[in-house]
Formats: structure tokens, C-alpha cells, sequence
């Protein structure tokens, strides 16, 4: 089959490799009919997260239908038409029946290393790195998801893939960020970073209720999207994030904050920025904590900081008196999805939202490498590509 293989940092070849198989009674081999680069994927892309092998196959985003089924999979059967969750989950440990299925403790099945990187393992990751387990991403034909009689989501009759897909990651993370930060209707909420998570915070914000939503970038695509989903934005190239927040908010700065960015921050005007490229230069620091620094700065005193953006590894210069002296709250994590799911696969059969918004580009599996690019620099107005393993190159579409 083909797939799209991590070689290297700036890297990423469509290869052929061997199809996968049942290696467990409980696995389902599933044909991908759609799947999509995620944020997370440009960290891989960009060469900032360890623990990546040559010919490791990405992607962590994907829908299909089930081709075959394990033994004991009873869940599922051949025909079935699913999104798998990035979060591989046992549904039996103790933090699986707590619903904190991102921090599964079976299914990483590379727990040594993360025992050491992180103190304690967390769950098992598609195409992440084998920090999260190796095991092979769903940029693919086919894939093989192991512990399938748990978290793949059954989608209806009568929903595209376009509408589901996002199911799988980035819509429920979205939303996960916004009830991190427990809403109340007098709150205003800023969201750093206009990317497709932080498009599904402002949407989520809005829903569950916030006064205003406020949200901070630079890319004139992603801050008009944002206009759309009902938030108010900066542009901060264009004025001070800080002074504008104080503005908006009589002094008082925002309730809650959600870094929708990540270690990645692009920010380049300001001190704190400069000093972290040179740091990140000569390995001393391994993640770019600009956004981390600003929410603690300009959040209100006893406020909360709610973190679905991702960090690999070590921050530097982080204002932690600022954070402890404001009483402030942080609540971060790789998203629980299947906690959120039901709710959210009804909210989108009930037209509350079309997850299928933030779609930019469709391609197919042999234009993926390029799109990688294409969608770190934000070229052609990219804000989300969808990857259809089944589409000819020669018909593949792109909508700015």
C-alpha cells in the first residue's frame, strides 16, 4: 500500500509498504476513505519531537471503513464506517474508566521510553512517535487499529466524511480546551493561535456560552475564519496583543486563556521570542513557550489557563510568580475524545455546526508531501488539508 513515511526532519515521502494485518483478536484493519495533516504532524515535519524512525508512517486524523475483524472485536464488522480517535485506549485501566482516556495505561506500548521521558507513561498515540507507542499513522490506505472494540465512533447514514472526520482529533480538542475552562456567560475568553484547533475553541467558546471570544494571529485567513465563527481578533503584527487585551477588557484582561499554538510560537518581534530561537538553536531549550508567557502575563488574577497546544520537551524564562502570585489555574492534556464524542456526533447531526468549515484543501496521498509545506507556511490560504488516499492527483481541489 502507499504511505505517507516520516525520513527525516522536512522529509515526508509517499512510500510503498507493506499492508498491515490482525495481530490481536481484538483489532479491526480499516481502508482509509479520508484523512488530514494536523498541527501536531508539523512538529514531527519541523524535526522538534523525538523519538521518530526512519520510515515511520504519520498521521494521526483518519476515517474509513472496516475491511477486517479481529476475532474477539465484537463492535465492529466488516462494512462498518468509523473514525478512529488518535487516543488508542484499552477501555479497562483505571484511568480509562475514569474518562481520562489520553492517559490510558496499556495501550503505549513503548511504556519504557515514556516512562522516562515523562515520569509515566501515557496512552498510545497513530503516527506519533515512539515516545506514544510507533505505532503507524492513518496517512494511509489502510490502517491497523489495535484495541478497536473501544474507541472507534460509528458514523450514521447521511454525514460526509468531511462533516466526521475532525471527530477524531482537532473538533473534540477544540472543544476539550473550552470546557477546560469552565465557561460562565459573564467570561471572556482570548484563544491564541486562528489554526484549525483554535478555530474549533472560538466555536466551542461560543456554544458553551462565553461573552465574548477573543482571538490572537497573524495569518489574515485564519483571523477572517475566526470573524466567522463570532470572535473578536488581533493581529499581532499589527498592534499589542497586551494593550489590546486591557482594552477589551477594561483593565481587567481575560477570564480564561487558551494556547491553541504550542511549542512552535512564531511570534519574532518581541524579546522573549528572539531569545528562544537562539536558545532552540543550540539545543538548550526544545520548545518556544511565547504564548505560555503572554497568557500568564495578561490573564486575569484567579483565572484559568487551558492548554491543547502541544510541548515536547523544555521552556524556559516562564513567569511562574506572575502564575502563582494571579492564583491562576492550568489544565492541559492530549484530548480524552472518546469523552466528548457522543455529544459532539449529535451536535453535528443536529446542524449546531459543520465541522467541514475549516477545510481548505483536498489532495490526494502522492500530493500529502508537499502539502506538508504548503500548510506550515500558510501558503494558498491553508488552514486544514484533507487527504483522500483514493483521489487522483489530477482531480484533487484546493479552495482558499
Amino acid at each position: 500500500m502507499k504511505a505517507l513515511c516520516w525520513h527525516g526532519k522536512h522529509d515526508i515521502r509517499c512510500d510503498t509498504v507493506p499492508d498491515p494485518s490482525i495481530e490481536h483478536p481484538r483489532d479491526a484493519i480499516i481502508k482509509v476513505s479520508s484523512c488530514a495533516i494536523c498541527g501536531s504532524d508539523l512538529h514531527l515535519f519541523d524535526g522538534f519531537m523525538p523519538g521518530m524512525e526512519h520510515g515511520d508512517i504519520m498521521g494521526h486524523e483518519f476515517m474509513g471503513e472496516v475491511v477486517e475483524v479481529g476475532a474477539d472485536n465484537k463492535k465492529l464488522k466488516v462494512g462498518d464506517r468509523v473514525v478512529v480517535p488518535f487516543t488508542i485506549i484499552c477501555g479497562e485501566c483505571e484511568q480509562c474508566q475514569r474518562g481520562n482516556f489520553s492517559v490510558c495505561e496499556r495501550t503505549n506500548r513503548r511504556k519504557d521510553l515514556a516512562d522516562k521521558a515523562f515520569g509515566h507513561t501515557t496512552a498510545g498515540l497513530f503516527g506519533y512517535t515512539h515516545l506514544t507507542g510507533g505505532y503507524p499513522g492513518g496517512q494511509a490506505e489502510y490502517v491497523r487499529v489495535p484495541y478497536a472494540d473501544v474507541a472507534p465512533v460509528k458514523i450514521p447514514n447521511g454525514l460526509t466524511d468531511e462533516q466526521v472526520l475532525f471527530l477524531g482529533d482537532i473538533f473534540p480538542t477544540g472543544w476539550q480546551a473550552a470546557m477546560q475552562c469552565d465557561i460562565q456567560p459573564t467570561d471572556v475568553v482570548a484563544i491564541w493561535g486562528a489554526g484549525p484547533v483554535g478555530q474549533f475553541a472560538i466555536r466551542s467558546a461560543v456554544i458553551l456560552g462565553a461573552k465574548q471570544v477573543i482571538v490572537i494571529d497573524n495569518v489574515p485567513e485564519r483571523l477572517l475564519m475566526a470573524a466567522e465563527g463570532g470572535a473578536v481578533t488581533i493581529n499581532f503584527d499589527d498592534e499589542s496583543v497586551v494593550e489590546r487585551l486591557n482594552e477589551l477588557t477594561h483593565g481587567k484582561g481575560p477570564d480564561k486563556c487558551i494556547d491553541a499554538v504550542g511549542l512552535e510560537s512564531h511570534a519574532t518581534r518581541s524579546i522573549d521570542s528572539l531569545y528562544d530561537r537562539a536558545k532552540q538553536a543550540v539545543m538548550l531549550e526544545t520548545d518556544r513557550p511565547h504564548v505560555l508567557r503572554e497568557m500568564m502575563y495578561v490573564c486575569r488574577p484567579a483565572g484559568i489557563l487551558s492548554i491543547p497546544g502541544v510541548y515536547g520537551g523544555l521552556i524556559d524564562k516562564v513567569p511562574f510568580g506572575a502564575l502563582m502570585n494571579k492564583g491562576l489555574t492550568i489544565r492541559t492534556g492530549q484530548t480524552h475524545v472518546n469523552r466528548w464524542t457522543d455529544d459532539l456526533l449529535t451536535r453535528i447531526q443536529e446542524g449546531q455546526i459543520d465541522p467541514s468549515f475549516v477545510i481548505t484543501h483536498t489532495v490526494g496521498l502522492e500530493e500529502g508531501p508537499g502539502m506538508y509545506k504548503t500548510f506550515r507556511d500558510k501558503h494558498e490560504g491553508c488552514i486544514k488539508v484533507v487527504i483522500k488516499p483514493g483521489l487522483s492527483a489530477s482531480v484533487g481541489s484546493a479552495a482558499a
